[in-house]
């Protein structure tokens, strides 16, 4: 592919490298609603508390959300899902405090100085979302910039991407709370961006309206657009397309979840402005552009494209379809449809949002090439390109397929890249329900999502990282928190939209699916189920499921088994419920339901160990979904002995305390969960190294011989869970004569072998 930037070259590199610049540009001041500067005050009383709320009906009635008819199984809501204490409420809490207090005018000012309106004497939020160096010369229209004229770099050439995602979120988390004063600041900032395109449809050029199209709204110039039609590089422009999908999102999502007709208009103007300029390329033209190393970056402007498309009434509304094929990566979906892997050193995050756009192209238009190129692609980044956390790529880039372990660097998994593989893995299972997809959610929505937002509170930015690291010894990459970074407005909707792959529906509404086993109430409208999830999850094993009003009519419920787990029960009113509880699949209640009834579900939660899938001796340590990190800050891996630990069941179970919020100490080495948002130096693999074959704490005396990358007691353990005893010793036994027949193991050591597994306590615990 053309423009794949063989030389490493990162959206941070050309900026001048590193957290430092990037993303760690000092917190601005908070400015009043006035706009007076004013110096930002520690979160106090009034902004962790919830202000006037709409009723939840009136919220949920001025709602607008559409679903393809080819959508089997749908998401719910957010105004049908409220949280109960869990481990996500310290970063929904955290991140409305954030919300409250935030400023319209700084989220206006790049929007307003590019339009040459007053800014109310608001500063940018900072870091990319910056005025820039030369913010009144970007305001180039197409007929006045001539390549190259951009010397200042790529400086300011992102700006209005935040404010996309502050909209976002903000909507989101109006829809969550129905705070009068979050609906009065969504519709503050759709105001503002109306009064901004009326502005930039005025300015003249020569003449002549500057833009081309009345329609366009940004926060810099069209020209980036222009030149990007000709090829210029990232550094002369940024990713103008990506910053546009933000800002389309935005108002897609204050139109869905507000109620907001205007916030649609405008969108139906971006949308006519896009079809007016792509329509004209080539279709080389737009393969070499989409192509292009990060300048071609155009998020999921296809997905957008296609939401419009479903929502507009517009007479030309055609014209939005006809854009989202346009942005259609050609080369990237033929290969991932036929299942050639061509991933390998392309940008993770340029490529990854494009794929729910064709998931919903496909529902569109019931183009089946679009759903196999993301399924194919799917089955390319999990597990294989896949960290513990859920994580994916190194420096931004992906390396070869199947490369965990071998891909660890200094600055894996962004951020942005998990927060699209959720979406990838959710509109997947609307189409198909694979458990693997909701299996995938939760690992990541529980340890990367929720332990990328810094348990903190702060009135001036997200508190999101912009990598989470998972080499020996790293630190989270919070910086100020990435204020403006493209993490930072990912996270700005993270932390406010926990609920939503909590349940979802059949499209008949017949169907219930239960995916996370988190504490929340749901209430669905069209069947009048008010259901109660009781849980403390994941720090206790149970869930219990209450009906405190009854559906309309009978309703089977899907309850995921996790593919980890074993063995889970299912009880419905406290008896066994009589359905199979197999990991890695759904347990299917189907009955006429009446208030009070119960679903009790626990998942035993084990602390055991999963291989990198390229290195057996690289490994994570795992606590049901939950991803341990050992708390160190020394930079070589952590050798570490468990085979002495381990029960029949393969689980870690000798040797082992826990204590308060899931912190365990193994040995002299402490581990917390990687949700816990803390700040300080961790290691998310450690290096398995077991020198001597031992058992429960007998020890043959033998070393512990290898083949084929893996030692004796790692095949032994392969083999676990065992059903008893007996057949623990056949396994040993078995393994240790294939490693005699293979010559790496004397008669004699196979005996000492085979005694020191017979002496040992292996059904016992601790």
């Amino acid at each position: 592919m053309i423009g794949e930037n063989p030389s490493g070259l990162t959206r941070r590199r050309v900026l001048g490298g590193g957290l430092a610049i990037a993303g760690a540009v000092a917190a601005t001041s908070l400015l009043d609603a006035g706009g007076a500067q004013a110096a930002a005050p520690a979160p106090g009383a009034a902004l962790r508390t919830a202000g006037a709320a709409y009723p939840t009906r009136m919220v949920r009635a001025a709602q607008t959300l559409v679903y393809p008819q080819s959508w089997s199984v749908r998401p719910f809501p957010l105004t049908s899902v409220t949280l109960g204490q869990s481990v996500f409420t310290r970063a929904l809490n955290q991140h409305l405090v954030l919300y409250r207090a935030y400023s319209v005018d700084k989220v206006l000012a790049v929007f307003r100085r590019n339009a040459g309106l007053p800014t109310n004497g608001a500063t940018p939020p900072g870091g990319w979302e910056e005025f820039g160096p030369n913010p009144d010369l970007q305001r180039w229209g197409p007929r006045e910039y001539v390549r190259g004229q951009n010397t200042a770099g790529a400086g300011g050439c992102l700006r209005g991407h935040y404010g996309g995602h502050f909209l976002s979120g903000i909507s989101m988390a109006y829809a969550s709370t129905g705070e009068v004063a979050l609906l009065n600041k969504v519709n503050a900032i759709v105001d503002g961006l109306e009064e901004c395109r009326a502005a930039l449809a005025a300015q003249e050029y020569q003449g002549a309206p500057r833009y081309s199209h009345p329609g366009f709204l940004s926060a810099y110039g069209e020209w980036q657009f222009s030149a990007l039609e000709e090829f210029a590089p990232y550094g002369e422009i940024w990713a103008p397309y990506y910053t546009l999908h933000k800002i389309l999102a935005g108002l897609l999502d204050a139109h869905a979840l507000a109620g907001s007709t205007k916030a649609l208009a405008l969108a139906e103007g971006i949308g006519h402005w896009v079809y007016s300029r792509l329509s004209k390329c080539t279709s080389a033209q737009l393969a070499r552009m989409w192509g292009s190393y990060i300048a071609g970056e155009y998020g999921g402007m296809n997905e957008v494209l296609v939401e419009l498309y479903w929502r507009s009434n517009d007479a030309a509304k055609s014209e939005f379809l006809d854009a989202a094929h346009l942005f259609t990566l050609h080369t990237l979906v033929d290969a991932c449809a036929a299942g050639t892997d061509t991933l390998n050193g392309k940008h993770a995050n340029q490529h990854i949002p494009q794929f729910p756009g064709y998931i919903k192209l496909a529902a569109q238009t019931g183009d089946d090439h679009f759903l196999d190129a993301s399924k194919g692609f799917y089955d390319m980044v999990v597990p294989g390109r896949s960290y513990a956390h859920g994580g994916t790529g190194e420096g931004e880039l992906w390396g070869p397929a199947n490369t965990v372990a071998g891909d660890i660097g200094p600055r894996n998994a962004e951020s942005c890249a998990a927060y699209n593989m959720l979406k990838v893995a959710s509109y997947l299972f609307f189409n198909e329900q694979d458990p693997k997809y909701m299996d995938y959610f939760e690992r990541t929505v529980l340890n990367h999502i929720l332990g990328g937002r810094r348990n903190q509170e702060s009135t001036s930015g997200p508190e999101n990282l912009y990598m989470f690291p998972v080499q020996p010894g790293a630190r989270k990459e919070y910086g100020n928190g990435n204020i403006g970074t493209c993490c930072g407005g990912t996270g700005l909707e993270s932390h406010v939209k926990y609920q939503e792959g909590i349940y979802f529906r059949s499209a008949d509404q017949s169907e219930l699916y239960v995916n996370l086993y988190i504490a929340s109430t749901l209430e669905w409208e069209e069947t009048g189920l008010v259901l109660e999830q009781v849980s403390s999850y994941p720090e206790g094993e149970t869930s219990t499921l209450t009906v405190k009003t009854a559906p309309s009519g009978p309703l089977t419920v899907h309850l995921r088994i996790p593919g980890w787990s074993s063995g889970a029960e299912v009880q419905v009113n406290g008896a066994p419920a009589g359905v199979d509880a197999v990991p890695g699949t759904y347990a299917r209640i189907s009955r006429a339901w009446a208030a009070g009834d119960t679903i009790t579900v626990r998942i035993p939660l084990t602390v055991r160990v999963e291989a990198a899938i390229d290195r057996p001796d690289i490994q994570a340590l795992m606590y049901g979904p939950v991803v341990l990190t050992a708390t160190s800050s020394s930079t070589s891996y952590l050798k570490v002995s468990l085979a002495d630990r381990l029960d029949l069941s393969g689980d870690v179970t000798r040797g082992i305390s826990k204590t308060a919020a899931n912190v365990f100490t193994i040995g002299s080495q402490s581990y917390e969960p990687a949700y816990n948002g803390r700040d300080v130096a961790y290691h998310m693999y450690f290096q398995r190294n077991e020198p001597s074959v031992t058992f429960a704490g007998q020890d043959a005396g033998v070393a512990n011989p290898k083949r084929s990358n893996k030692t004796l007691l790692d095949e032994v353990w392969e083999r676990a869970p065992f059903a008893d005893r007996s057949a623990f010793l056949g396994a040993v036994g078995e393994v240790s004569a294939a490693y005699v027949a293979a010559g790496l193991l004397t008669a004699r050591n196979r005996q000492r072998i085979l005694l020191a597994a017979g002496r040992a306590p292996i059904d016992g615990g601790n």
